[in-house]
Order: C-alpha cells, then structure tokens, then sequence
C-alpha cells in the first residue's frame, strides 16, 4: 500500500471526511513520526510497533568494486520493532 492508497481508504471509510481532509491527517502523523524521529524520540503505536534511532558507529568499510578499505562515518538510522498485535496477525495467530 502506497500513501495515497491509505488516503483513498481512509476518504473511503470515513465519508464525512473531504479527500483532502483525510491527506492533511495522514501527512501529519508521518510529519510528527519523522519530527519526533529527528528528535532522537521514540515513537510507539501500541499493537502496531515501535519506531526508534539506532546509532551506528564509525568504522572501516570496504569498498565493493575495488577492495579498498574506506572509512564510514558515524550515522542513524531507523529501526521498527513490530508490536505483538502485528507479529501475531503475520504469524496467523488470531485471537
């Protein structure tokens, strides 16, 4: 499913939404996942899971092509954790 997939169904189920209503909600949760994110916060959506930072440190990489060792910089990036809600649905497990 893609964004403007979500928007579509959530136009769909909600008809006293307007399109453009239901774009400006679904914008505005991924804006504040992605703030929160930037802020080095942890964003959790009980059921569904958790989005989190994860720092990677500075070390010394090899470069595919040529063999030749290169330095790699300190980065973040996003980690998902799954809540149990969602790991059971794709497991199969039904309540």
């Amino acid at each position: 499913m893609i964004r403007s997939e979500l928007i579509q169904k959530i136009a769909d189920e909600n008809p006293h939404l307007q399109q453009r209503h239901a774009e400006r909600i679904v914008n505005t949760i991924f804006e504040e996942i992605i703030a929160a994110m930037a802020r080095g916060e942890r964003v959790e959506l009980r059921g569904f899971g958790a989005f989190s930072v994860k720092r990677r440190e500075a070390r010394t990489g090899r470069n595919p092509r040529t063999g030749e060792q290169v330095e790699v910089e300190e980065k973040h990036v996003p980690f998902f954790k799954t809540g149990k809600l969602l790991h059971d649905r794709l497991n199969g497990h039904t309540e």
